[in-house]
């Protein structure tokens, strides 16, 4: 039935990657059933015959699907189907996404869609490596034009030693989080989170990834060789040469005085007369091309500032190559807020605002992969003020995702651990103003706001980006790179080289390319200024405004303490039907919080109940202590005495002769149902139950004198055989 139907085999770090064709999604384009250890993913590419037309882009969708029975669970959402991307499948799709865009004509308007289905998982084995390789398999056995392939790798460094696609055993123990993607000569992207990596480590860790995708590329490559399809003719939505060339030569002068400006506002309004003076000549002259006349203005700009840079090293707004615009930090913007901090570069600004919380509110994950929770969390917010546009809110895209959860990556290194500091973190990035490299500033701004709330983190982080212009022989001949990137030398460059970290090393990297790929050479160049750059931000700037983290948190922030217990106890704890901690909680005006392993987080804004909750669930999980002293509360009067609570479902009785420094003939003549006394352990019998002493803790904690004639206690029970008392002479 399946003639067509293909089975390709190799191994990629000592596991089988098996390629299959010809039996799945036989309407598609093509597809490639990717099977790496037990994980399987269908990946599959389409293409529409004709161009669509009013676009000036090339309209292509990448989309990685989680599917929950890949790992044999049904979705907890109420309808129990998936929904909604989760994050982590938004960020494999711009993983797979970034290396292959570039690799297709700029002038296609045709769409293509790329759509990875994750249909079973094997933890040691990346769903998101697997599909990155399937994804360029089936593109370059298809029809569609493409400069492909690529191959995807991960990288780790497990006890110094590079591995290649780690399994989950070394996951949990690796320094590096590095994902390279490459063709058979260039790196075609890395993205990384790192423990304080050195430079020159991890460039050897990107070219080891590098050295292990040549050989996937040589592997597909041979697929390609033997069933590869021929490559379909396209229009190309170039605009004509000539026309390109006239309207070039009639209004470049204007262009170039325009750009050349520091104030972005200032250039478009400049701009826009231009714009008006060249489709008043040429919309009428060349009417077959008026569609077109916007995209030549954006290459006579894209020109011009190729030029400047490649040619004559010169910046739009008149900085050197290696220059950084004007820098500021601020901290403590916000009055109530529990921390916050604000970095301004050029006319790029994020405001980023810290919240401390218990650990109940720490992130729940339902997904494919081993994390169930995440504490640290950090949103990216870009709203269409922040460029001049008048767009209405919308809820975060891609881009909103992406940039979020690479400033995430960015400080995750050097949040505490949660033994040190007992909290969920959320940091917000507020991006006020945007002209180049958001991202990198919200890496600046939270780790002001990080050090202003308090939060104890192990060294400052700082963010920036490097920029890429190539000659006509593209990264092989004459390139240059700049530092801190604005954003018409983002948008017309070649590359947004984002590096992230601190004094000792990288924490964060994410590149973005519009070429086919970096040499070693430009990366290395790209690692050298952006530390340098990231040295200087943060002695010349960030640490001048906020030398060293506060000692103190915010009052507003909620003091946080925590305790072990044993899991045996987390009942007594909880209580029936949690009415225990529920009392604890109302009584202490505090929150508590108790995991599987027994650790028991308290939080309060006052530290003293948050202190006075602690003892209660130590007391509830421990059993106290001979000659500790206890406030409790009378709970039942008794002939013999009185029982009090010194911690909720904990209570202990008073024996009447123990009441008072002075002889009590009835219970109700000292104590109340109500009364909050002091009451010292007095014994422990060998059934648990507890002896209290008011009288002893008044004379211990109050120096109050008994009077003579107490007599000594002699042996007693009580009626039921509940309690071993001492005998009251009548």
């Amino acid at each position: 039935m399946f003639e067509n139907y293909k089975v390709y085999e190799t191994t990629l770090a000592g596991r089988p990657l098996r390629l299959e064709t010809g039996k799945m999604a036989g309407l598609a384009n093509a597809a490639v059933f990717a099977n790496y250890g037990e994980t399987a993913v269908l990946c599959t590419v389409t293409a529409s015959a004709k161009p669509r037309e009013g676009v000036d882009f090339f309209p292509l969708s990448v989309d990685y699907e989680e599917k929950m029975y890949a790992v044999g669970r049904i979705p907890g959402s109420f309808q129990r189907r998936e929904g909604k991307a989760s994050e982590k499948a938004t960020l494999a799709s711009r993983c797979i996404d970034r290396p292959i865009r570039p690799l297709f004509p700029k002038d296609m308007r045709n769409d293509c869609s790329v759509v990875a289905t994750v249909m079973s998982v094997d933890p040691d084995c990346s769903p998101e490596i697997t599909a990155a390789i399937g994804v360029s398999a089936a593109i370059a056995i298809s029809d569609i034009p493409w400069a492909g392939p690529i191959s995807s790798v991960d990288v780790g460094l497990v006890d110094g030693e590079i591995v290649i696609n780690p399994t989950l055993e070394q996951r949990e123990k690796t320094e590096l989080k590095l994902t390279v993607s490459s063709t058979a000569d260039l790196v075609a992207m890395i993205e990384a989170g790192a423990n304080e990596i050195p430079e020159d480590k991890m460039f050897e860790c990107i070219m080891a990834g590098h050295e292990a995708n040549k050989e996937v590329v040589k592997f597909i490559n041979s697929i390609v060789a033997e069933i590869g399809k021929p490559k379909f003719e396209f229009e190309s939505n170039d605009p004509d040469p000539a026309i390109l060339d006239e309207i070039e030569a009639f209004c470049v002068k204007d262009v170039e005085a325009a750009l050349d400006t520091d104030d972005k506002n200032v250039r478009d309004e400049r701009l826009l007369p231009v714009y008006d003076k060249v489709h008043e000549k040429y919309d009428e002259l060349f009417p077959e091309q008026e569609g077109k006349i916007d995209e030549i203005m954006y290459l006579i700009q894209k020109h011009i500032v190729r030029r400047w840079l490649k040619d004559e090293h010169k910046r739009v707004d008149g900085r050197g190559i290696d220059d950084i615009r004007p820098l500021n930090a601020e901290v403590d913007l916000l009055p109530r807020v529990h921390g916050s901090g604000m970095f301004t570069r050029g006319q790029t600004q994020v405001l980023s605002v810290a919240t401390l919380a218990p650990m109940s509110d720490a992130q729940r994950l339902d997904g494919l992969d081993e994390d169930t929770e995440k504490r640290y969390i950090h949103h990216y917010n870009f709203p269409s003020y922040s460029v001049g546009e008048t767009k209405p809110p919308r809820g975060p895209g891609r881009r909103e995702i992406g940039h979020g959860a690479l400033a995430e990556r960015a400080l995750l290194p050097v949040i505490p651990s949660v033994e040190d500091f007992p909290y969920a973190i959320r940091v917000v990035s507020e991006v006020l103003s945007s002209n180049g490299s958001t991202s990198q500033g919200s890496v600046c701004g939270s780790t002001l706001a990080l050090m202003a709330a308090g939060v104890p983190i192990k060294a400052p982080v700082a963010g920036i980006s490097c920029g890429l212009i190539t000659g006509e022989q593209g990264v092989y001949g004459d390139f240059m790179t700049m530092v801190d990137i604005q954003g018409l030398e983002d948008f017309y460059g070649d590359m947004d080289f984002k590096v992230a970290g601190t004094h000792k090393g990288i924490t964060a990297i994410q590149m973005d390319l519009k070429v086919h790929g970096l040499t070693p050479e430009i990366i290395k160049e790209a690692f050298e200024k952006t530390r340098k750059a990231r040295i200087y931000i943060l002695d010349e700037v960030m640490l001048k405004c906020i030398p060293e983290v506060r000692p103190e948190l915010s009052k507003y922030a909620p003091k946080m303490l925590t305790t072990t217990i044993s899991p045996e106890k987390i009942g007594d704890v909880i209580g029936k039907q949690g009415k225990v901690i529920q009392k604890i909680c109302a009584e202490c005006n505090c929150k508590v919080d108790v995991n599987d392993e027994g650790q028991v987080f308290v939080s309060a804004l006052d530290l003293e109940d948050a202190k006075r909750a602690i003892f209660m669930v130590e007391t509830i999980a421990n059993d106290p202590e001979i000659g500790a002293i206890y406030k409790g509360v009378v709970t039942r009067l008794m002939s013999f005495g009185a029982f009090v609570e010194i911690a909720p479902g904990k209570e202990g009785l008073v024996h009447i002769s123990r009441l008072d420094v002075k002889r009590t003939e009835k219970v109700e003549d000292v104590v109340t149902v109500g009364d909050e006394i002091i009451v010292k352990v007095i014994e422990i019998d060998d059934q648990g139950r507890i002896n209290l002493s008011r009288r002893d803790a008044l004379i211990e904690v109050e120096g109050a004198v008994p009077e003579n004639d107490i007599e000594e206690e002699r042996p007693q029970r009580r009626q039921g055989g509940n309690f071993r008392r001492g005998n009251n002479r009548r």
